[in-house]
């Protein structure tokens, strides 16, 4: 597959992915353009291992994080008015605005892949197939490791009272 199709096909979908994680439209476009730079600089790299989107969305990731590091590019206040999930009880949960940033400062503390499985299932929309492949494991180690990140959440909560 020509780059050319590449990013034609996947450009809107690492868009997605990244507006979920930069909260900003701008933010995103930068974001999904310095992926497609990177993917491009390093496509000889790619063994087929990954499908070309899970590799997309890698670099992305792993872009986004770097750019927090360098510039602070998220704040403990900065949230999302919505947090879009198929966990609909679980969201009812972290709607209030308090209880969100209290969520939002426990998630980062949290040991990967638990963060990033949830952040990328909960803020990315992403299916957990797509999330297994990012990290070279199955749908099922996915759907386990966010299923163990929402219960250590729900414990976090009920710790300190919040549930």
């Amino acid at each position: 597959m020509l780059f050319e199709e590449i990013y034609e096909n996947y450009f809107k979908d690492v868009c997605r992915l990244s507006f979920s994680l930069t909260k900003d439209e701008v933010s995103a476009e930068d974001l999904a353009q310095e992926t497609f730079v990177k993917a491009l600089a390093s496509i000889d790299s790619f063994d087929g291992s990954k499908d070309i989107r899970a590799w997309l969305f890698t670099i992305a990731k792993n872009t986004f994080y770097s750019e927090c590091r360098k510039r602070k590019w998220i704040s403990d206040d900065e949230l999302p008015e919505e947090i879009p999930s198929p966990e609909q009880d679980f969201l009812e949960v972290i709607s209030d605005k308090e209880r969100a940033v209290l969520i939002h400062k426990y998630l980062h503390s949290m040991k990967d892949p638990y963060k990033e499985v949830f952040h990328l299932r909960v803020f990315g929309e992403l299916d957990f197939e797509v999330i297994g492949n990012i990290f070279g494991k199955s749908a099922s180690w996915a759907r386990v490791t966010f299923y163990r990140a929402k219960n250590e959440i729900k414990n976090y909560m009920s710790e300190i009272g919040e549930t």
